[in-house]
């Protein structure tokens, strides 16, 4: 029975397949006809934005989707190409290869197989916690930078031109120089193609209900907006020969499946792409799981972020086999597979399917496709992703966070996704461990007609002369105890009629070895003032460790089970 158990988990098709049924398969295929048509032309646009060839972006949503149906906890999660990771992919692969060469596709897949295998190690030994380390601002900011400067570097797509750089200042200094070049056809697709694709998002389906379409027929329609701008742009351009008149398309796309094959990766590859992979590993699963819980809460259903881990990892791997690159679970794609009623990961699988049918057979219908219609489509799927209200927010309610979260934008846009997510990462780490070098106190007093003890500066307490109460609201560990000893020195030693100090405790879960040793000369330091030191409300398990040593047998004062105990025992100026 153990055994089964433990094959269940970790393969989670078991427990959904072994109930499966008619019934969910046709709500599953319909969630997967609603998806297939928007991956198609993001898949695309995805695999553009990290320099890869189109089809691309269509292989690493076939064979992923199929593994995470196996291995994932999600019932709805989407997973393939999304924005973020492709701008990562690109940034990670150009330091490499050059784009558009073999040897820049073949990095973007040793990309994929790395990130698959650190997801994988990660999900096998139950690390997801590292990704504890990235904090919601630094995430929050990255985000809203990359979607700034995705969307950016996808004008000259727009405009018709050529421009380089991976950053917003060598962009803009690229554009610049190149406006004198820009494609009027080119400008009218790309503008055409970003009005249209903003109005079917936020305006069509309100209009098509107020003309008597139901609500779910005119939210497909809505769906399927971005293949109907793909198809009226690409037979615009057919009919009126714009790509003889300057505009980019997408030319020649391969039919077929691609070929699985694992990638052979030398260490010397695997040395250069290691700290990108590991990057894009936890960024991808960072925002898989926060859109995975999101969704399964809705149905009060459950994800198991350490077998996430395991099912993105083996997706990053498929994909890199299939000739892709690195996917994780996409928040839009997830939304509108929730919204379209899956049931099961098997909706994943039947996108599969469906996009594997059109890498098949529609690919020489792409020829046409002009390449700032899928600019388009990055450009207005990604600012969903720049939220100023969180940056306001985090200004208004922690500056220390703000700092991190500005130092991760304006380094994402001005030196790079690595130096930005890196230098966010570091930070918090710093205002972490300095916040923790400083620990929150409070003298406290009792509040009249109470067993409550409040802090002094807040409430309207009772204090005594003789009696100095310190609660400390934080673990004691060898950073912070220094700092608290001289604020304890300071506040006894100043004052001559003090002759008790209790350190109030309820807060305090750890001890450290150095913090026990600075407690034991604040207990001697004291005693030789004339001081006698006490604690008060000692958590059970910190007791148990204080008990193993001489500490308290020296302590010159009483452990209280209670702070109003101390206060009637101690607090007279007589004693």
């Amino acid at each position: 029975m153990k055994l089964l158990r433990s094959i269940e988990s970790a393969f989670p098709i078991i427990e959904w397949g072994r109930t499966y049924s008619k019934q969910m398969f046709a709500e599953d295929g319909v969630a997967a006809v609603i998806v297939t048509i928007m991956l198609i032309p993001q898949s695309l646009a995805y695999a553009m934005l990290a320099g890869l060839p189109p089809e691309v972006g269509l292989y690493a949503s076939i064979l992923p989707l199929i593994l995470y149906a196996v291995f994932g906890t999600s019932r709805t999660l989407a997973v393939g190409p999304v924005a973020v990771v492709s701008l990562m992919t690109a940034t990670a692969t150009a330091a490499i290869a050059a784009p558009g060469t073999i040897g820049y596709l073949e990095t973007a897949i040793a990309l994929a197989f790395l990130s698959g295998l650190f997801l994988l190690f990660m999900g096998v030994f139950r690390l997801g916690f590292i990704a504890n380390f990235l904090s919601h601002p630094v995430i929050s900011g990255f985000i809203t930078a990359s979607g700034l400067l995705i969307a950016f570097s996808q004008l000259k797509h727009i405009l018709g031109v050529q421009t380089t750089g991976h950053t917003l200042p060598e962009q803009t200094v690229s554009m610049v120089s190149q406006l004198d070049l820009v494609n009027i056809p080119t400008v009218i697709i790309g503008s055409a193609s970003i009005v249209l694709l903003f109005s079917i998002r936020n305006y069509m389906k309100a209009a098509l209900i107020k003309a008597g379409l139901g609500a779910r027929a005119a939210d497909l329609v809505v769906k399927a907006g971005p293949i109907m701008v793909v198809v009226l742009t690409t037979v615009s351009t057919y009919f009126f020969g714009l790509a003889d008149k300057g505009v980019t398309i997408v030319g020649a796309v391969p039919t077929g499946l691609p070929g699985l094959s694992v990638p052979g990766i030398s260490f010397d590859l695997a040395a250069d792409l290691a700290a990108a992979a590991l990057l894009i590993s936890l960024i991808g699963f960072v925002e898989s799981v926060s859109v995975a819980q999101t969704l399964a809460a809705k149905r009060r259903q459950r994800i198991r972020p350490n077998q996430e881990l395991v099912a993105l990892g083996a997706s990053n791997i498929a994909s890199a086999v299939s000739g892709g690159y690195p996917v994780t679970g996409g928040f839009a794609r997830s939304v509108v597979n929730f919204d379209a009623g899956a049931v099961t990961p098997a909706a994943g699988a039947l996108t599969a399917i469906g996009i594997a049918l059109a890498t098949l057979f529609l690919t020489p219908l792409l020829y046409f496709l002009p390449k700032a219609t899928l600019a388009a489509t990055i450009i207005i799927a990604v600012l969903t992703l720049v939220k100023v209200e969180p940056i306001i927010a985090t200004w208004r309610y922690s500056k220390r966070d703000f700092s991190a979260m500005a130092a991760t934008i304006l380094l994402t846009l001005l030196v790079g996704v690595e130096a930005g997510i890196a230098a966010g990462v570091i930070l918090s780490f710093v205002l972490f461990m300095h916040r923790t070098t400083i620990p929150h106190f409070a003298i406290v007093g009792l509040v009249p007609g109470t067993e409550h003890f409040r802090n002094v500066l807040r409430h309207d307490v009772e204090t005594a002369d003789n009696l100095l109460t310190i609660r400390i609201d934080e673990s004691l560990y060898f950073a912070n105890m220094r700092f608290l000893e001289d604020k304890i020195y300071d506040l006894a030693l100043g004052c001559p009629k003090i002759r008790h100090v209790v350190l109030m405790c309820p807060a305090v879960n750890n001890i450290d070895a150095s913090a026990l040793e600075g407690l034991e000369a604040m207990n001697h330091r004291l005693q030789d003032a004339g001081i006698t030191m006490h604690l008060s409300e000692v958590k059970g398990p910190v007791m148990d460790r204080l008990q193993t040593t001489s500490f308290l047998d020296d302590l010159t004062g009483d452990v209280f089970l209670s702070q109003y105990q101390a206060w009637k025992m101690l607090a007279n100026p007589a004693k």
